[in-house]
């Protein structure tokens, strides 16, 4: 449609200029014409000339015809007149007919040279305007063949600048030329090809950027404990040069190959030398292993076509997608420490890039918008790690994940990132290390104590002496004297239990490690898991051992022995503590070990079952008991239950010697009045509803035989007869009715002198009525002896009147 219009404004520019020259060779005198014509052989439209030519004479001559019609009279007289000048006329065509033959002939030559001279004229013209014209059209031929080449090899900022150049400079010098018209109308083209393609660049290295943030992560990582591998190097020797770059050098050899690589050149943008031949050694830096000319040249070509804006919003989009899909945590990932480290090396690749970009460009990113993106990666991985390492029970993995941590939060320090959350969440996890590290300890203490044999360690030799020395904290001068072989006083799991608690303190302090902790937070820390591991898991292990139903009373006893140890042991466990956190001993005063509750509950514990198996063991003896009520012989020894009762006692508080004193006569008492308060039950029981003053004797005799044991001092300490006590209402009850010395308990009933004073008159009143029925029973069965009957009755009779006494005492007091 526009080629249409343009040839038509030229025919009508042609038509007018030959109407111009028509009309002056009408106007101009004959001898002046040459110029005039001249113009018309000089222009490209001698054809379309010589029509209007034509034409002009076709209507010249019509003009003609009509004025001649118009004066044909006078044409005629003319024509006559003609006629006679037709002989002359004649004559002198003649003439001139020989002279112009001559003149033809004479100038044949002249002419050919002429026509050679014009053609060769007109031909060296148009070859200098064709000079001329290619000498304006190279220039633009070679801009765009550039532009091609650019193109080809993906130089496209380069591109776009000489199509810039092309379009402003070259191409309006040759706009006319129909190449030109193509060239001009592909230029929108060309610029939205460039801008496709460094999109679809963008796109593939944004692609690729997501598939190997964990690489770029890992790489950034192994730097970061390179580095502090290096500082803790320099703080434990005098400070010596390092060749390593910190991250403000890295940047400032980044900035350098960005100027050398700049827009203003042709070169293409942003990449990067990853080589790096003075550190051969060392771990390439993160962003080497990125070429981030994509995101320069997209970034470049889109400002310099106006649509920075647009751009800037597309990557920040795409990043932010990129970003959720990253902080996603993989469904089981607590399961081991490699699925952490890959969601780790994603998250600090993805951010190392963010951090680069941020630095080498000038607002692709800003602070605000890596703020807003770290505070939201922040948030989902510390509620990531939350959840998962919730799941974890196994300490070693708790600790391998706290290093982690530590060193993910070092590496995103380095960049700039704030990550105090990150350490604070790291307290949280402590707690939880603790739990899993009480759980472990748990079940390494009850291993400990199910495989003790509770008997004092044996030592042959010097050599096994202080081996058992170098495991626990012992001194005593006596032992030290005493010859090969001899025995500690404690049981193999003394030591095991002491070492494994300087294990968890080992523990405990590996996960305190790397935390920028004071050492007074980390000597605190530990001080309180050890607490809980004393008060909470040895505690438990401990009460259940006691409390087991196959627990022996040598066991018990041990277990007292063993308790009194560790609790010595403390205070060198708070010596450790102190040592191995180098906090002055001055400084330590928020946290004690509460050992000393542990295994003072523990003791006790022990001790009450230690009473509680005695009195069981009593009662299976007791059980055996197989006392004839009816009996009218009179015994010369004690049960055979009872001696074989008194026999267990004595070895049994044969072996308390090594217990505290306190313990053993405590243990000692409470056998004794257990077993009077049994025995005194045998007496009294109801189904004993019956008993002879023989049987009697026979009972008297166990109860000299639990005094005799008692006098004997099983357990040293007691003062004279304490022990005896213990049976003193037996004795006193026995003596009563044995010496039938009713007067007296009567007489002086309530009297503090009283010799029966432990006798109650409801037990006396039992035990009566069981003697008189049992003779009651007797005089009816032997009513053929009046002799002996009136002895019976005469006795019976006193029993009923000292019975009504007694209830008249009973009465009284209760009232």
């Amino acid at each position: 449609m526009d080629r249409g219009k343009m040839a038509e404004a030229e025919s009508l520019e042609t038509a007018a200029e030959h109407e111009r020259i028509l009309r002056e060779i009408e106007s101009t005198d004959t001898a002046c014409i040459g110029p005039t014509l001249r113009s018309v052989y000089d222009g490209e439209e001698h054809g379309r000339f010589m029509e209007k030519l034509e034409t002009r004479i076709r209507n010249h001559d019509r003009e003609i015809e009509k004025m001649c019609n118009f004066h044909y009279q006078g044409f005629v007289d003319s024509i006559t007149e003609l006629l006679k000048v037709r002989g002359e006329a004649q004559k002198l065509k003649n003439q001139v007919t020989d002279t112009n033959r001559k003149l033809q002939h004479e100038g044949k030559e002249l002419v050919i040279a002429m026509e050679e001279l014009k053609q060769c004229r007109l031909q060296q013209r148009n070859i200098s305007a064709t000079v001329d014209k290619l000498m304006l059209c190279l220039p633009v031929l070679e801009m765009y063949s550039k532009l091609r080449d650019q193109m080809k090899t993906k130089r496209h900022y380069p591109a776009l600048k000489t199509l810039e150049h092309l379009e402003h400079t070259y191409l309006p010098q040759v706009s006319h030329y129909r190449f030109c018209k193509v060239m001009v109308d592909n230029i929108p083209k060309l610029r939205e090809e460039i801008k496709d393609v460094s999109m679809s660049d963008l796109k593939d290295f944004l692609e690729s950027i997501r598939k190997h943030s964990d690489k770029i992560g890992e790489t950034a990582m192994k730097q970061a404990q390179q580095q502090r591998n290096l500082d803790n190097i320099i703080l434990q020797q005098p400070r010596i040069g390092s060749k390593r770059k910190s991250k403000k050098d890295t940047y400032t050899i980044f900035d350098a190959e960005i100027e050398s690589t700049s827009p203003k050149s042709e070169q293409d943008s942003g990449i990067l030398d990853v080589e790096d031949e003075e550190d051969d050694e060392e771990v390439p830096g993160a962003q080497d292993l990125v070429d981030f000319s994509p995101v320069y040249r997209c970034l470049h070509i889109y400002s310099v076509l106006g649509a920075r804006e647009t751009f800037e919003n597309y990557y920040r989009k795409q990043r932010r997608k990129q970003a959720r899909l990253v902080l996603q945590p993989p469904s089981n990932m607590h399961e081991t420490l490699d699925g952490y480290r890959k969601y780790f090396n994603q998250i600090v690749g993805f951010f190392v890039v963010e951090d680069h970009i941020l630095h080498t460009t000038q607002g692709l990113v800003n602070r605000a918008y890596i703020d807003e993106l770290w505070e939201m990666a922040l948030s989902k991985t510390i509620a990531a790690l939350r959840t998962h390492s919730s799941y974890c029970s196994d300490p070693n993995l708790v600790l391998d994940l706290k290093n982690l941590i530590v060193l993910f939060a070092d590496t995103l320090q380095v960049y700039g990132f704030p990550v105090n959350q990150l350490f604070d969440m790291l307290l949280e996890i402590r707690d939880q290390y603790s739990e899993t590290l009480l759980k472990k300890w748990s079940g390494i203490f009850r291993n400990i104590l199910d495989s003790d044999n509770y008997s004092p360690i044996p030592v042959t030799s010097e050599e096994m002496y202080k081996k058992v020395v170098g495991q626990f904290p012992f001194q005593d001068t006596e032992l030290e004297k005493q010859p090969f072989p001899k025995k500690f006083p404690f049981s193999e799991f003394v030591p095991k239990v002491y070492n494994q608690i300087k294990e968890f303190i080992y523990a405990c302090l590996k996960f305190s490690e790397d935390l920028h902790l004071s050492s007074t937070e980390v000597d605190d820390m530990i001080r309180k898991s050890t607490n809980l591991l004393l008060t909470r898991t040895l505690s438990n292990s401990l009460q259940n051992v006691i409390k087991r139903k196959n627990i022996g009373l040598t066991e018990l006893v041990q277990i007292i022995i063993n308790t009194t140890h560790l609790e010595k042991s403390c205070k060198y466990l708070e010596e450790f503590i102190t040592n191995i956190t180098n906090v002055l001993p001055e400084t330590v005063h928020t946290t004690k070990l509460y050992g000393t509750t542990t295994f003072k509950d523990a003791r006790h514990a022990a001790e009450e079952e230690i009473y509680t198996n005695l009195n069981q063991k009593i009662d299976q003896f007791l059980q055996l008991a197989d006392y004839d009520w009816m009996t009218g012989d009179l015994g010369n020894k004690a049960s055979d239950y009872l001696v074989d009762l008194i026999a267990f006692l004595r070895s049994t508080f044969a072996v308390f010697t090594h217990l505290p004193g306190k313990v053993a006569q405590t243990a000692c008492m409470s056998a004794c009045k257990h077993l009077a308060t049994s025995l005194m039950q045998l007496l009294l029981e109801a189904e004993v509803r019956q008993l002879t003053l023989g049987a009697l004797q026979q009972f008297n005799l166990d109860v000299r035989e639990c005094e005799q044991f008692a006098r004997s001092g099983p357990v040293p300490g007691f003062q004279e007869d304490t022990l005896q006590l213990a049976f003193i209402d037996l004795r006193q009850l026995l003596d009563l009715f044995i010496q039938w010395d009713w007067s007296t308990y009567l007489a002086d009933y309530g009297q503090p002198t009283c010799k029966y004073l432990r006798v109650n008159p409801v037990t006396a009143l039992t035990l009566l009525e069981k003697i008189s029925r049992e003779m009651k029973d007797t005089s009816r069965k032997n009513n053929m002896f009046a002799q002996f009957r009136k002895n019976e009755r005469d006795k019976q009779k006193l029993i009923d009147t000292v019975a009504k006494q007694l209830r008249g005492l009973i009465s009284s007091h209760h009232s």
